[in-house]
């Protein structure tokens, strides 16, 4: 038994988005399709093993951050003036070739933040509301099928890139034990929406 290999589906992409840095919707197609493949080798893989699916093994939030990760990586080893920020956990992801020291700053403002969710609609917390160009992946994970083997691919549904600010965010209360977050307030979401790189029909 094999997993399915999801592909990304090209006519899905908006020829009229805006996108910075010299971006092309084929760096963003040729990114998904590497995540894709990834988990489609992983996953055969460990299912040949008689193991779980990548996907099921892994909670949300690590799922997340794998995926944006991967991402970030791929997209900058296609993109013209995009590379990865050295910076250990620095931000944005992706900085802007040559303007910051061996491309690697800890708070910088040229490039773009990667971040990847399963809500619908790209409401995604982030460590802090900054001015940034934002892109942000939804997709979805079937975790209901049964037998589990039979279990469609994970799926990017939307893709969204924005310029947004500080004053598009809200900051959200913070637990005893939690770290302050912040999320694009219902204005911002509608800036980061009204910019849709790639939208599958649910």
């Amino acid at each position: 038994m094999t997993v399915d290999r999801e592909t990304v589906n090209a006519g899905k992409f908006n020829p009229k988005v805006s996108l910075p840095y010299q971006l092309r919707l084929k760096d963003f197609e040729i990114a998904m399709q590497d995540v894709y493949d990834f988990f489609y080798d992983v996953n055969n893989l460990l299912l040949g093993r008689g193991l779980h699916r990548l996907d099921d093994m892994l909670r949300p939030a690590a799922m997340s951050g794998m995926i944006s990760d991967m991402l970030t990586a791929s997209m900058a080893r296609h993109a013209r003036s995009l590379v990865e920020n050295k910076h250990f956990n620095g931000h944005p992801d992706l900085v802007v070739q040559g303007i910051y020291p061996n491309n690697s700053v800890r708070s910088g403002t040229d490039g773009v933040e990667i971040k990847s969710t399963r809500k619908p609609g790209g409401a995604v917390d982030t460590h802090g509301a900054r001015e940034q160009y934002m892109c942000v992946f939804v997709y979805q994970t079937d975790h209901a099928t049964e037998p589990a083997v039979r279990r469609a691919p994970m799926k990017f549904m939307e893709v969204y890139i924005a310029h947004v600010t500080e004053n598009d965010f809200r900051r959200n209360a913070r637990s005893e034990l939690g770290t302050r977050t912040a999320t694009l307030d219902r204005a911002g979401i509608q800036k980061l929406r009204s910019n849709w790189v790639y939208m599958l029909d649910r």
